[in-house]
């Protein structure tokens, strides 16, 4: 059974911190466009307040998020209980994407880890909490992270991430531009 919440509480708060995996999701507003949900693992997550989180996004061959939130705003987070109880969280909000040379970046930058290949941070304002049953996720036993992303972004180094984020993350896969491509675009500040 659902059930809704105005902000994240102390609970729901407990169990999205035990959580090694959560999802994000985004689409754009066209009805022929992608509807984009991404995996996030590492420590990368944190809740700045009731209706406030932020994650720190890596290089990757891809920025759907971006471009969407940049079009639209509109983003979602699920977790899922492996573990113990059955449970599903859900974060709905708007979002957007704070880039390495803003002022924001000063102030969340230090929340996180120091991971090679940060590239930005999405923030979302958190309108909808809503929690369900959980009941056909499977239990399942967790072993570790992953370091390939990690290894893969330190072994080429950053000037070649800057190279790859300029080829493969300034457009969406629809085309929609991305933070990274509209602070890069002629003529942007």
């Amino acid at each position: 059974m659902a059930k809704t919440f105005p902000a994240i509480t102390a609970d729901l708060n407990e169990f999205i911190q035990a959580q090694p995996l959560f999802f994000v999701a985004s689409a754009p507003l066209s009805g022929t466009g992608h509807v984009n949900l991404s995996p996030k693992g590492l420590d990368c997550l944190r809740i700045l307040g009731p209706n406030r989180v932020a994650y720190i996004d890596l290089t990757g061959s891809g920025n759907e998020t971006s471009a969407h939130l940049l079009e639209n705003g509109r983003i979602t987070f699920m977790f899922c209980a492996f573990s113990g109880p059955p449970k599903i969280l859900r974060l709905f909000g708007q979002g957007a994407t704070v880039l390495p040379d803003s002022a924001e970046w000063g102030e969340l930058k230090p929340l996180f880890p120091d991971y090679p290949g940060m590239r930005q941070i999405i923030v979302a304002d958190i309108a909808r909490v809503q929690t369900s049953c959980g009941y056909a996720v499977p239990l399942m036993e967790y072993v570790s992270e992953r370091d390939t992303l990690i290894r893969w972004a330190e072994n080429i180094g950053e000037e070649k991430l800057i190279s790859a984020r300029a080829e493969k993350n300034v457009t969406s896969i629809d085309g929609l531009t991305t933070a990274l491509g509209a602070s890069s675009a002629p003529g942007s500040a």
